[in-house]
C-alpha cells in the first residue's frame, strides 16, 4: 500500500483524521448503501470505490502495531488521565 492509496480511500469514505473500526465500518455502511446499484442513488463504479477503500483502510487499522505505552494511551484518552490528575489533587 502505498500512502497516495491511503489518503485517498480517507477521502472516498469522507473520514477526519481520528476514527476507531465502529467509524469505519458505519460509515462504509451509509455509503455504500447510497451506492448500491440496487439503490435509487446507486452507481457500481463509486460503490467499488468505497468497497475498495474500506477493504484497504479496514486492512491498516487491523495490522497496525500499538505501543500499549502511556504515551499512546494519553493521545487516545486525554480527559481520562486529567480526570485522575484532578481526583487526586495532583492537578
Amino acid at each position: 500500500m502505498r500512502y497516495k492509496e491511503f489518503e485517498e480511500a480517507i477521502e472516498i469514505l469522507q473520514l477526519c483524521t481520528k476514527v476507531n473500526l465502529a467509524d469505519l465500518r458505519e460509515q462504509y455502511l451509509k455509503l455504500s448503501k447510497l451506492y448500491h446499484p440496487d439503490m435509487p442513488t446507486g452507481n457500481a463504479e463509486k460503490f467499488k470505490e468505497v468497497s475498495k477503500a474500506y477493504k484497504l483502510l479496514k486492512h491498516y487499522m487491523d495490522s497496525y502495531r500499538f505501543s500499549l505505552s502511556k504515551e499512546e494511551f494519553a493521545e487516545q484518552f486525554p480527559t481520562i488521565l486529567n480526570m485522575e490528575d484532578w481526583l487526586s489533587g495532583k492537578a
